[in-house]
């Protein structure tokens, strides 16, 4: 929860407004409750009584507004209250492939790039008459296309260029892949989260003997690319950790990437170790399979597998396949991208819920205070390892 003693000394940017799109309607509604929550625990009299706080206590922070679709396929959106004056926190999730919509009498699937446009279409009936806009965009939309080799699109700098020119002020994101995507729009608000102390957080919980210290648990790295995440990870839990070499062929493009031929270990013994694999999202699954089968065959005790995006691209038979042959014992994702709902039926299966967090950083945003407080990942993680040492065998760690 949000240091309150600093909120109440602060001025809010503008009366709070969160508009939260189709595809993260979900999300959108645990966060509002959230913040209705928090503002309820001010007990502030001046806050309270004073009319430049007017619309700080609100039943309901959510815009009604609607983005319907004609016959044809096109859109728009319309606002069903006045935003004149706020300061709104638009949510959006380009990978809920759930949202479906009509088109000349054919049921089509929201692609990425129709949630994109939706935003579009709902920072264009601000029509400038917000105080400030500001994008939650969990899955940074393009995020995997943000550097050109060769004749191709560089979608992800022109997608932030674009948000900056429609007056957009701040983007927040979580784990993008390659964060210096940001450098294409310098003068803009970039911040980027990530959700360590929710793993270790859900991972306590989901585990009630796990022995954190580096005798014991090891933080590997699927790929070259997810090291520095490991590294921090293995560096607050005290652990040691190790990586994965991709070795790919680089002759050959198979569904837009190099195929990986084999992944080489570099790292420390892990005989009779419980395993931490960290990255930033599953797609198809396959890398992390491998990954995990490897180190069930160095006679890994147990593999548990966070990521921040659980994607699922081609389903959830080959997990439940790796499962069943013993190669993994958890997946550990988050709530920040839509999850299908035959996943919450597996046993391995674990939720980081990540609403809570968002309302801490929309309430310190709306604030213009500093995030440091929000993002001081390190002591919480210090403060769920003392209270998980020092818990009974049926507690839940808060």
């Amino acid at each position: 929860m949000p240091d309150l003693r600093e909120l109440e000394n602060a001025m809010p940017v503008a009366p709070l407004k969160i508009v939260a799109l189709a595809s993260a309607k979900k999300m959108g509604q645990r966060i509002n409750n959230y913040m209705v929550e928090f503002r309820r625990s001010v007990h502030n009299d001046k806050v309270k009584n004073d009319p430049a706080f007017h619309g700080y206590f609100e039943k309901n922070y959510l815009v009604d507004f609607d983005t319907p679709r004609f016959g044809s396929g096109e859109g728009k959106a319309v606002f069903n209250e006045s935003i004149r004056g706020k300061d709104l926190f638009i949510l959006v999730d380009v990978c809920n492939h759930s949202i479906t919509y009509n088109m000349n009498g054919y049921t089509n699937h929201m692609s990425p790039d129709d949630h994109y446009q939706d935003l579009k279409r709902v920072i264009a009936a601000c029509t400038g008459k917000a105080r400030r806009i500001n994008v939650i965009m969990p899955f940074l939309y393009e995020g995997r296309q943000h550097k050109r080799n060769g004749r191709e699109s560089l979608d992800c700098a022109y997608a932030l260029t674009e948000l900056r020119d429609m007056g957009v002020s701040n983007l927040i994101t979580f784990d993008a892949h390659d964060p210096r995507v940001q450098n294409a729009t310098p003068l803009a608000g970039f911040d980027n989260f990530l959700p360590p102390y929710q793993f270790i957080k859900a991972l306590l919980n989901a585990e009630i003997d796990l022995l954190v210290d580096k005798d014991h648990l090891l933080v590997i790295s699927p790929d070259e690319g997810a090291l520095d995440r490991a590294i921090y990870f293995a560096s607050v839990l005290g652990v040691d950790t190790g990586m994965f070499y991709k070795r790919r062929d680089y002759s050959t493009i198979v569904n837009g990437k190099n195929p990986i031929v084999a992944h080489e270990f570099l790292g420390d013994n892990i005989d009779g170790k419980d395993i931490i694999i960290i990255d930033d999202m599953i797609s198809s699954g396959g890398s992390m399979l491998d990954t995990a089968k490897q180190l069930k065959g160095m006679n890994a005790r147990r593999v548990f597998i966070c990521t921040t995006f659980g994607l699922f691209t081609d389903g959830l038979a080959s997990f439940d396949k790796a499962y069943e042959r013993g190669y993994f014992d958890k997946v550990i994702t988050t709530d920040l991208t839509y999850l299908p709902p035959e996943l919450y039926t597996r046993p391995y299966f674990v939720e980081a819920d990540m609403s809570k967090f968002i309302a801490s950083i929309i309430d310190f945003m709306n604030h213009d205070l500093s995030l440091a407080g929000v993002m001081a990942t390190t002591d919480k993680i210090h403060s769920i390892l003392e209270s998980y040492n020092n818990r009974s065998n049926m507690d839940i760690i808060e």
